[in-house]
């Protein structure tokens, strides 16, 4: 019952910060597509990989993901599947447009390394994003020989639809149109990822975003960051709340919901599923 008290108590002041701040930083990671139904696992994996899990033994999409396959064929039918659920189909519920509600009408901006399109689906002013790790909906050049991106659903949805035996047929692969390469995805794996005119722009976009807001009442709003990534958004946050004595964190998590003692009195920390928080401050 405490626990309970509590956490009801830390989503009270989460609702104060979001109502008095000046500028609400929202940082997020895959914890918040996972609450959105995009799971990467179970009997979604099972519904569109059937056929590759009993080849293969994967265990889930993502692994599935870095599997060398024999052919560009096969590997393109892996990868049309899996971007098409991920990026052009909508999240089982409804936890973007939530968030949206929530910072509609304030000074808000996004700092994302999730690669599924969510935030823009959802209605999210795209002026106001900076997804730092990629898009599922862009090729690039595999080698890549100039640092351009294109856009991908066309194409998808044609392997999708024209796939058999678990290969595309071999004329729908996607090859560099300046080299001939084979395509890849722009997604930050290595040092070959592309950051092309629009990556820059909004990675501009968010420096001048902080630099606009610095020294008001900021609330750094993390929404499921993991620890394989950290050096993006959650020390960045970290790092700025200590900076600002007006600014305040917010960590909602369902595993890993914590801070460092240096801002712990500015900090609210939740362990539960980002979903029913949100909910619950609507």
């Amino acid at each position: 019952m405490k626990s309970t008290s509590a956490c009801c108590d830390k989503i009270a002041r989460l609702k104060q910060e979001l109502d008095t701040a000046d500028a609400v930083v929202i940082g997020a990671g895959s914890g918040l597509s996972t609450s959105a139904g995009f799971l990467y696992t179970g009997e979604r994996f099972q519904k569109y990989f059937g056929d590759f899990i009993a080849k293969y033994g994967f265990r889930d999409m993502y692994s599935g993901g870095f599997y060398p396959f024999d052919s560009l064929e096969e590997h393109w039918a892996y990868w049309s599947r899996y971007i098409y659920i991920n990026r052009y189909l909508d999240a089982p519920k409804p936890v973007y447009q939530e968030l949206l509600k929530l910072v509609q009408g304030k000074d808000y901006f996004v700092l994302t390394t999730n690669v599924d399109h969510c935030f823009q689906k959802a209605g999210f002013d795209k002026r106001r994003l900076f997804y730092t790790q990629g898009d599922y909906g862009l090729w690039q050049c595999s080698r890549p020989c100039h640092q351009k991106t294109y856009d991908n659903e066309t194409i998808v949805k044609k392997m999708v639809a024209e796939q058999k035996d678990r290969k595309i047929p071999s004329e729908l692969i996607p090859r560099c149109p300046v080299c001939g390469a084979p395509m890849s995805m722009n997604l930050r794996a290595d040092d070959t990822f592309v950051e092309d005119e629009g990556w820059h722009i909004a990675a501009r976009r968010y420096e001048e975003y902080l630099q606009g807001h610095e020294g008001q009442h900021i609330l750094f709003l993390e929404l499921g960051v993991g620890g394989n990534t950290p050096v993006i958004i959650k020390y960045p946050f970290w790092r700025m709340t200590l900076a600002n004595s007006r600014a305040a964190y917010a960590c909602i998590n369902l595993d890993q919901a914590y801070c460092p003692p240096e801002i712990e009195s500015r900090s609210l920390c939740i362990g539960k599923d980002i979903g029913e928080v949100l909910t619950a401050l609507l």
